[in-house]
């Protein structure tokens, strides 16, 4: 079973047990997340034929644009952060940010001895697929 989730302009695809990130926004560690906005549910189940066999087939269920009542429930994991406080000892703090890959970005016009470069690296939260209703 799985489901096409929208959220913060992305769309996502959730399985339960799935880990996966999401934009940051603030809360609270261990807490639960609810994303409404599901656009697309995928679901096996099992009918019998004629012959008494059974069969699973794929049931698939498309919002036009969303799923009313169904929702995507979701845990947000935390990582333990080595801090320097004021006397510069390092103590651990947990934390629900999640840093992405650094982008390097490079402006160059030839001939003309014009270099530029700067950099970018998005936060995140990471949650985790508790279960999916609808």
């Amino acid at each position: 079973m799985y489901a096409i989730v929208k959220d913060g302009g992305r769309q996502y695809k959730c399985e339960v047990g799935r880990k996966m990130f999401l934009e940051l926004r603030e809360v609270e560690a261990g807490a639960t997340l609810e994303l409404d906005q599901v656009l697309l549910i995928s679901r096996e189940v099992e009918t019998k034929d004629e012959d008494g066999k059974t069969k699973t087939e794929q049931v698939v269920t498309v919002g036009q644009p969303t799923i009313e009542g169904a929702k995507v429930v979701c845990e947000v994991m935390t990582r333990e952060v080595e801090v320097k406080d004021e006397n510069g000892k390092t103590k651990k703090v947990e934390t629900t940010e999640f840093k992405g890959p650094k982008v390097v970005i490079r402006w160059f016009r030839r001939r003309k001895n014009s270099r530029k470069k700067n950099g970018h690296r998005q936060t995140y939260i990471q949650v985790e697929v508790k279960e999916i209703v609808g």
